[in-house]
């Protein structure tokens, strides 16, 4: 066994199906940095994929596990009722709609996006699901097949689940149309869907991510949400928003539907799936819907052996209220405008950046061709030199050309300069 001075190397032990940006092996981290075993330290843009929302290692969600870890580890809820999951019902009930107050908890996004489709599919006894192009919501069997952002992550799995059908995604840039021309066709498109191929009466739920994960950190054209929530309504059909990746402050709000409708028309999911960054780190899900609906999924049918652990629990309601307590949120989203703005100075002196988007600290750069066609050999590059200069950053998109900033939410302007000064002299490097 290593010592405190030793550490041990079986990474040829580990699976190959895992892929690896880095081969970096990690000693501990802080906020935003993470302290590598060779003794470097690096800025860590990737949050572990927008989960370290509040920083690695934040002091008070630490403490409230570590005290949580000498009362009880497990506490089954089939068996028992613990408080930790319990206060964080009472966290939660004031950022979610006050109409979606009935909670299931579990472990990972993917179960929670199952929980979803099940729920729907009992509560409305119909059986298809509507999703969208560029949408990723999982690798499960179910969730995978609801997934449109890359083939990898169903080539050789087939037959997938049935009753899924994909609706246009208003992805503008890559149209190459005006916001409002985009929204007007995806919402034809998607009513065209239900008039040729899943009939209103047999669709249970459109599943929709507020702002794109992997499919490329895309925020929908203004009016879509809108939309679609009015086709759903028109129908009886349920709306599901997935808020994984853009849940608990990452787009400088709670959750990224909230940025859309207004007073006269809000935004109002029938259900809404949460992981990531709830918990800062520990393994913790869950959805949100009306109890109404909860109320039509029989006892026993669904449920886990782990889910709404003891100790995710108490680091979930550690993490809402540092959030709450240290304007997190806020932060997010003036530290996003300002990312954002330096990423467009950039742009101008680097055309090969051909946008930038995103909603607070959801922001992506894509890279083009001089043709204007998906450059991810120009973005893998970017990222493979930031690195070198200890700045760590993701790519996503079908063609892997995007590379997303994904900063803890209380990051220091002084860290984005840090990071931005990096990515300039990457670019100049690679690009000249």
């Amino acid at each position: 066994m290593a010592d405190a001075t030793t550490y041990s190397d079986n990474r040829q032990y580990l699976s190959p199906v895992w892929s690896h940006y880095t081969d970096i092996v990690v000693d501990h981290a802080q906020g935003p940095f993470v302290y590598g075993t060779d003794g470097n330290r690096y800025i860590d843009f990737t949050c572990g994929i927008g989960v370290t929302n509040t920083g690695h290692s934040h002091p008070k969600v630490v403490a409230a596990a570590q005290a949580q870890l000498g009362k009880i580890m497990h506490s089954q809820i089939n068996l028992l009722f613990h408080q930790p999951m319990l206060d964080l019902v009472e966290e939660l009930l004031p950022i979610v709609p006050a109409a979606l107050h009935s909670f299931f908890f579990s472990n990972s996004g993917a179960e929670a996006v199952e929980a979803s489709i099940k729920l729907a599919r009992q509560a409305t006894k119909r059986t298809n699901i509507i999703t969208f192009t560029g949408s990723f919501h999982g690798r499960t069997v179910g969730t995978m097949s609801l997934t449109n952002s890359n083939p990898i992550y169903r080539i050789g799995y087939q037959p997938l689940m049935a009753g899924v059908f994909v609706a246009p995604f208003p992805y503008a840039y890559r149209y190459g149309w005006e916001p409002e021309a985009t929204t007007a066709f995806c919402l034809r498109e998607l009513r065209h869907l239900l008039a040729t191929q899943t009939a209103p009466s047999e669709t249970a739920a459109i599943l929709i991510e507020p702002v794109l994960g992997e499919g490329g950190y895309v925020p929908p054209t203004p009016g879509f949400l809108e939309g679609v929530q009015q086709i759903a309504r028109e129908h009886g059909i349920l709306l599901i928003v997935d808020e994984v990746q853009s849940g608990f402050g990452r787009t400088g709000k709670w959750f990224g539907f909230q940025h859309y409708g207004a007073d006269a028309y809000p935004l109002e999911p029938d259900i809404i799936v949460m992981a990531k960054g709830i918990a800062s780190g520990l393994p913790l899900s869950g959805i949100a819907a009306r109890p109404e609906l909860m109320a039509k999924w029989p006892t026993g049918s669904h449920g886990g052996t782990y889910g709404g652990n003891a100790v995710s629990c108490a680091a979930a309601v550690a993490t809402i209220r540092a959030m709450r307590d240290e304007k997190m949120i806020e932060n997010a989203a003036t530290m996003g405008d300002g990312l954002q703005g330096r990423l467009r100075q950039l742009q101008e002196e680097y055309p090969q950046i051909g946008d930038v988007r995103g909603l607070g600290l959801m922001v992506g750069a894509e890279f083009v061709t001089d043709q204007g066609q998906p450059d991810g050999k120009l973005a893998k590059a970017v990222t493979k030199e930031a690195l070198h200069d200890k700045l760590m950053l993701l790519t996503c998109g079908p063609y892997g050309n995007v590379i997303r900033w994904i900063p803890p939410i209380n990051v220091s302007a002084a860290v984005i300069d840090e990071a931005t000064g990096i990515f300039a002299g990457a670019l100049k490097r690679v690009i000249g």
